[in-house]
């Protein structure tokens, strides 16, 4: 099921939210006065506002979808809200990356872990299986990466094992509704695809007329105590330090009025679950930067590599995308980006 021609990124000027039937036919676009708010990245979810006068349960009902054609926009309909101080009913659901997160890996019966080898994709197409009946759909396409056993984490949701994966290979997840011409029904697509380096043909900027904010935190932990399994002196204790770079060793680089502590209690951690979680705890506590921009002429997607620039503290941040927030408003479409580092 290679779709890839229906799964180029479509201009943001083009972008017009559709509305199915719960078995997915598709039934037009969304009217003109309904207000979308997409997150992509963070919450995974939408809310959509219309008048009550637009309700109707066959179009925007419980299950029934909502989608942009050729994104990642959308979702499917789970609450709904009758606002009568507005006359608006808010239609809110997951997205299709946040009904990801609602699905858990589990080891085969007997095993440790779940260990999968082969073409990139076709690793993707069997960590999905037939979860979503035949909503999710893995293209057949190659990416000329193979994995060799790949031990999937115990118990994780199924966005994070997908997403560590292609993490590890350098790669980001491709998710796109396609509405075949032809075909009553859609479906989502999920691929591994190449992450696009903007940085160096791009940076944006207060002086392009675009709204940058940047933010350079230097205020974060970077001495991280880990304290694991164990009970008074035979407690697994170990030390985890941000070092000059950025990077996470066990040298301390910061000391003195620097140096910014902070305890990691995960009691029923061995030594080598302490350190991995450790790690990324202060990955989350250590300093960054963070760069917010709102961009109307091109549609990034999350792990593209992108660069923000603002003149008044001379900061650059080149990171990659890490949220979108697509927002629709008296017809007009735009799309906040969220870049956040680590240094």
């Amino acid at each position: 099921m290679d779709n890839s021609t229906l799964e180029d990124t479509a201009a943001i000027s083009k972008i017009r939210f559709i509305t199915t039937k719960p078995t997915g036919e598709e039934c037009g676009e969304l009217c003109d006065s309904a207000e979308a708010d997409v997150d992509i990245g963070n919450t995974n979810d939408f809310e959509v506002t219309i008048a009550v006068s637009d309700y109707d349960t066959e179009r925007v009902g419980y299950g029934c979808r909502i989608f942009a054609r050729g994104t990642e926009y959308g979702g499917i309909i789970r609450d709904i809200e009758s606002i009568s101080s507005t006359r608006k009913v808010a239609l809110r659901g997951r997205t299709w990356r946040g009904m990801l997160e609602y699905k858990v890996v589990e080891p085969p019966a007997g095993q440790d872990h779940l260990t999968l080898s082969g073409e990139l994709n076709t690793v993707i197409r069997t960590l999905i299986g037939d979860r979503f009946g035949g909503l999710f759909a893995v293209p057949e396409a190659d990416t000329g990466i193979t994995v060799n056993n790949w031990r999937v984490d115990r118990y994780v949701t199924l966005y994070d094992a997908l997403q560590k994966l292609v993490d590890n290979y350098g790669c980001r997840l491709q998710i796109c509704y396609v509405q075949p011409e032809g075909l009553e029904y859609g479906y989502v697509t999920v691929r591994a695809a190449r992450i696009k380096d903007y940085s160096k043909d791009l940076e944006y900027s207060q002086e392009d007329g675009i709204h940058v904010t940047v933010r350079d935190n230097r205020n974060g932990v970077n001495h991280l105590v880990c304290a694991g399994q164990g009970e008074n002196q035979d407690r697994i204790v170990l030390h985890l330090y941000v070092q000059k770079d950025g990077t996470i060793g066990k040298t301390q680089y910061y000391k003195g009025s620097e140096e910014i502590e902070a305890i990691y209690d995960y009691s029923s951690a061995d030594k080598e679950k302490l350190e991995e979680d450790g790690r990324k705890k202060l990955k989350e506590l250590q300093s960054y930067k963070k760069c917010t921009m709102t961009v109307d002429d091109i549609d990034l997607e999350l792990g593209d590599i992108v660069s923000g620039y603002d003149a008044i503290t001379d900061t650059q941040v080149i990171k990659p995308v890490t949220q979108k927030v697509v927002k629709c408003q008296n017809g007009k479409i735009t799309i906040d980006y969220k870049v956040e580092g680590d240094d």
